[in-house]
C-alpha cells in the first residue's frame, strides 16, 4: 500500500479520532523520513534533537524506526534488505504490502531534501497528540464529580502533565531499556573518574561531603536534619551557593563536565532578602551580627558591595512564599525547571510545608504525603532535592546528643522516602552550654580545675562540626568532618584528611 493511502486508513480507525476529529499526524512525512534514513543512515547523526520511536504515529513506522536505531547502535547498516528478516512476520506490515513496503520507502528519496524539517514535524505532531491527550484527560476529570472535588489538585496534575509535554516527552512515561540505563550509568562513572575519583553528581562544594557521597545525584531526595542551632539552614545555603557558582563558572570557563546547576531555594522560614544577606555575608566574610546591626566599617561595606557585584549573575532563585502546599511547591519547581533549567531544589524546611488537607488532621499522614511528594518531585524533574527537617526533642534528653534516624520528627516515612539522610551535629554547641563560671581569685582549686578541663575540651571542639550520613541508598554511612565559622555561618572542609581530632578516623 503506498504511503499516500496510509492517512485514509488511519483516519478511519476508531483510535485515531477524538471528538470526531483525526489526531494530528502526517504518516507521509514519517514515511519520507524513514526512506531518507534507509538511503543514508548518517541522517540520524545530523538530527538537531533525539527522535524516538514513540514520536511516530503509525505503529509500523515506530517499529521500523526502533529497529533502525538498534542496527545503528551496533554500527550496522540499516537498509530495506537488512531490515527484511526482522519484519517477515510483522502483521502490521503485511497490511501495507509486506516487506516490499520497506523498498517503497526508498523509492523516490524526496525525504533527503528536508530531513530536519520532516523530523521536526514528526516531533511537533507527537507533542500535539500528547497535548490532546492531556486536554481530554483534563476535561474528563473536571466533569467527574463522583469522587471528592479537589480542583487545585486537578490543576496541579494537569500542570504536571503539561510540563512533560513541554519537556518533549510526547510518548508519556516509558519503560527504560537496560541499554539506555547502562549508558547513563557509564556516563556517571566517566564523570566521577574525570573528577579525580570524586563526584558523579552535583557538587556540594564541600570536598569531604562529595568524597563520601560522590555528589548529589538526580532523582535523589536528601534529608538534612538537626536540632536548632546546629546550622541546617547555613549548610543548605552553602550548598545552594556552591552548586550555583559551579554552574556559573562552567558557563564562563567551559569544560567537559558541569558539576553544578541553577538552584531553586524554597525558604518557608526566612525571607529572600534575609537569605541573600546571609549569602553575601558568607562570601564577604562579614559576620551576620554586623550586617544586622549596620556596624560596618567602610572597607567592610566595600567588601560587601564587591561580593554583591560578583554574584549578580548567580543562578540562584529564591521563593519565600510562606505556607506552601506540597502541590504548589511542585508546580513552582516545574516552572523554574522549564524557565531556568533548575539542577537542584532546596526546601527549608519540610515541616513548614502543608499537605492536601486530606490527612484529617493527622500530622503523621500529612508529613508522609509531603515526603512522598518531594521524592516524586526529584524523580519528575530529574534533579536532587534537599529538604531540611527538624528533629524531635528526644535528642536533648539523652547523654549522647548525636542524632539517630529514630529522631526524625513526626513520621518514619521521611527516612523511608529519603535516598540520603544527613544529620548536622556540633558538639561545641552542647559543650558551650555546660560552661562553668570563669574562676577568679576567690575560686577554689576544684572550680579552677573544672574550668581548665572544660576549656581544654573546648579548644578541641571549636569551629568543628560533623555531618552524620545516617542513610545512603547507594553508598556507605558514617561521619563526615566539617569546619563551621559561626560568625559568618559558613561550612567548609578540613584541609587535611587526618580526622583524629574529630574523634574518628
Amino acid at each position: 500500500m503506498p504511503a499516500t493511502d496510509l492517512l485514509d486508513r488511519i483516519a478511519k480507525t476508531p483510535d485515531a479520532t477524538t471528538t470526531s476529529r483525526a489526531l494530528p499526524a502526517n504518516p507521509e512525512a514519517e514515511a519520507a523520513f524513514l526512506g531518507a534514513v534507509l538511503i543514508d543512515n548518517k541522517v540520524l547523526e545530523e538530527l538537531p534533537f533525539p527522535l524516538s520511536p514513540e514520536h511516530f504515529f503509525e505503529p509500523v513506522h515506530s517499529r521500523i524506526y526502533a529497529r533502525i536505531l538498534t542496527l545503528a547502535d551496533r554500527n550496522a547498516v540499516a537498509t530495506p534488505v537488512t531490515l527484511k528478516p526482522y519484519f517477515d512476520g510483522d502483521e502490521g506490515l503485511k497490511e501495507l504490502g509486506g516487506t516490499t513496503y520497506l523498498a517503497q520507502l526508498t523509492a523516490d528519496g524526496q525525504g533527503l531534501l528536508a530531513t530536519r524539517e520532516l523530523a521536526q514535524q514528526i516531533f511537533d505532531l507527537a507533542l500535539l497528540r500528547q497535548l490532546v491527550g492531556v486536554g481530554r484527560e483534563l476535561v474528563e476529570t473536571a466533569f467527574d464529580t463522583a469522587t471528592d472535588v479537589a480542583p487545585l489538585e486537578k490543576i496541579a496534575e494537569a500542570e504536571a502533565a503539561l510540563y512533560k509535554v513541554a519537556e518533549g516527552e510526547a510518548g508519556g512515561s516509558q519503560a527504560t531499556d537496560f541499554r539506555s540505563a547502562a549508558l547513563t550509568a557509564l556516563k556517571m562513572a566517566e564523570a566521577a573518574m574525570n573528577s579525580g575519583g570524586g563526584i558523579s553528581g552535583k557538587t556540594t562544594g564541600l570536598a569531604s561531603i562529595d568524597e563520601k557521597t560522590a555528589g548529589l545525584h538526580n532523582s535523589d531526595l536528601v534529608i538534612v536534619a538537626g536540632r536548632p542551632g546546629m546550622g541546617k539552614t547555613s549548610l543548605a545555603t552553602n550548598i545552594a551557593f556552591n552548586c550555583a557558582m559551579a554552574h556559573l563558572e562552567h558557563q564562563r570557563d567551559g569544560g567537559p563536565f558541569n558539576y553544578g546547576g541553577p538552584v531553586a531555594f524554597f525558604s518557608l522560614e526566612m525571607s529572600a532578602d534575609q537569605l541573600a544577606t546571609r549569602i553575601l555575608g558568607e562570601q564577604a566574610k562579614i559576620s551576620s551580627e554586623k550586617l544586622r546591626s549596620g556596624k560596618l566599617k567602610r572597607d567592610e561595606f566595600q567588601q560587601l558591595s564587591y561580593a554583591s557585584q560578583t554574584l549578580m549573575e548567580l543562578p540562584l532563585y529564591i521563593d519565600d512564599t510562606p505556607a506552601l502546599t506540597i502541590a504548589a511547591l511542585r508546580s513552582r519547581a516545574r516552572r523554574l525547571k522549564r524557565r531556568h533549567g533548575i539542577g537542584l531544589v532546596v526546601v527549608d524546611y519540610l515541616q513548614l510545608l502543608q499537605g492536601s488537607g486530606r490527612a484529617n488532621d493527622n500530622r503523621v499522614n500529612e508529613i508522609s504525603e509531603i515526603s512522598r511528594g518531594l521524592k516524586t518531585l526529584a524523580k519528575e524533574l530529574e534533579v536532587p532535592v534537599i529538604a531540611l527537617s527538624q528533629l524531635s526533642r528526644a535528642v536533648e534528653q539523652r547523654e549522647d546528643k548525636r542524632p539517630q534516624l529514630s529522631d526524625l520528627r513526626e513520621s518514619g516515612s521521611i527516612e523511608q522516602d529519603a535516598d540520603m539522610v544527613w544529620f548536622i551535629f556540633r558538639e561545641e554547641y552542647y559543650h558551650q552550654g555546660s560552661k562553668p563560671p570563669i574562676p577568679d581569685e576567690k575560686s577554689s582549686e576544684e572550680d579552677k580545675s573544672k574550668y581548665r578541663t572544660w576549656e581544654e575540651k573546648h579548644e578541641t571542639l571549636v569551629n568543628k562540626a560533623t555531618l552524620l550520613v545516617a542513610k545512603q541508598r547507594h553508598g556507605s554511612t558514617g561521619p563526615v568532618p566539617l569546619l563551621f565559622q559561626a560568625e559568618i555561618t559558613k561550612f567548609s572542609s578540613p584541609a587535611t584528611r587526618d580526622y583524629s581530632d574529630w574523634g574518628y578516623e
